[in-house]
């Protein structure tokens, strides 16, 4: 007699082909449901003829200004005195149509979802993108500055190389920087597309509304926040876990705030330090200030003021001390 436990369970012998055709046969239905609530919630959906701006073009836009800006840092060719206008002239050329084709996407995107009188979206793209090519010098010329101010505050830093190679504050200012300048031209959707790729990449979320002046450092970097209305001076250095942002929002704050100051000043020559939280369109943070870590400012700061928390009391427990916590602070 053969052993009960060594046969063959027979229900499991299954036609394979009969059991997908049981399930698939249901996908038709299902389709159909996902495809009403695309109808159903236009939000979260883009189904168009005309295109939608891409994310993965946007970081390619991002690598190729990281190749004009930084010329040899970046390229995947060589580049010497002698192929050094060849090489640069075919990444400008590049980077011209994949920019001006990504401007004329946003604007044609918000001309259709917004129903906007016609902005003649091709020539905005090609004479927005040719003005952002402009700017390059001068972009580079402040990239300088922060590059400049990074070496200069960070005794860690070996060389610039270093700096531009590997610190993700550079980074992000960088992106930031060439986003500032779409942003000052009212180009929707790309600028952020920017700065949150850079936020993924660093932990720095920089608004690109932001105005950030000259010799901007940025230390260690994970977790900074800079809102869109801040203002900030030339020489300033913040560390990371800093947020500059605004004050408790109301319900509706969209409508309520769009548009408005929300964001705090900051002046020349601040020094801020981890994990502090500055909030408010009216705060100013004095000129030559230094504000410690962890402090909490709703407040205007006058120039040359020193913010520091008291030094907090500190408990060590080993086993000499009694074993409770409340007995620990019945000492307190």
């Amino acid at each position: 007699m053969a052993d009960d436990k060594h046969s063959p369970d027979l229900s499991c012998e299954i036609n394979e082909e009969d059991l997908v055709a049981k399930y698939r046969k249901k996908l038709p239905q299902v389709t159909q449901n996902i495809i009403e609530s695309y109808n159903e919630q236009r939000f979260g959906s883009h189904v168009d003829f005309e295109p939608i701006p891409s994310r993965e073009s946007v970081i390619e836009i991002i690598d190729k200004f990281f190749e004009v800006l930084y010329p040899g840092y970046f390229n995947s060719d060589k580049l010497d005195p002698v192929n050094l206008n060849f090489h640069i002239g075919q990444i400008v050329t590049r980077l011209y149509s994949m920019l001006a084709d990504q401007i004329i996407s946003t604007i044609r995107h918000d001309c259709d979802r917004y129903n906007l009188t016609c902005q003649e979206c091709n020539e905005q793209g090609y004479d927005i993108a040719l003005r952002v090519l402009k700017e390059i010098p001068n972009i580079r010329k402040l990239l300088a500055t922060d590059v400049q101010a990074a070496f200069d505050g960070d005794p860690a830093a070996k060389s610039y190389d270093e700096i531009i190679f590997s610190y993700p504050g550079i980074y992000a200012i960088t992106v930031y920087r060439v986003a500032h300048v779409l942003y000052e031209n009212d180009v929707p959707l790309l600028p952020r597309i920017m700065t949150e790729h850079a936020h993924s990449k660093t932990g720095i979320d920089i608004h690109p509304g932001a105005k950030i002046n000259e010799r901007f450092a940025i230390d260690h970097g994970t977790g900074i926040v800079i809102g869109e209305t801040t203002t900030i001076g030339k020489n300033v250095r913040i560390y990371q876990g800093v947020t500059l942002g605004a004050l408790s929002l109301p319900k509706d704050a969209g409508e309520q705030l769009r548009g408005r100051k929300r964001h705090p000043n900051i002046e020349d020559d601040v020094i801020i330090y981890s994990g502090t939280t500055i909030l408010g369109g009216d705060t100013t943070i004095g000129a030559r200030s230094v504000i410690g870590g962890n402090v909490w400012l709703t407040e205007s700061v006058p120039p040359d003021t020193q913010v520091i928390m008291e030094k907090p009391q500190l408990l060590y427990k080993n086993d000499k001390y009694k074993s409770t916590e409340e007995e620990l602070f019945d000492e307190g």
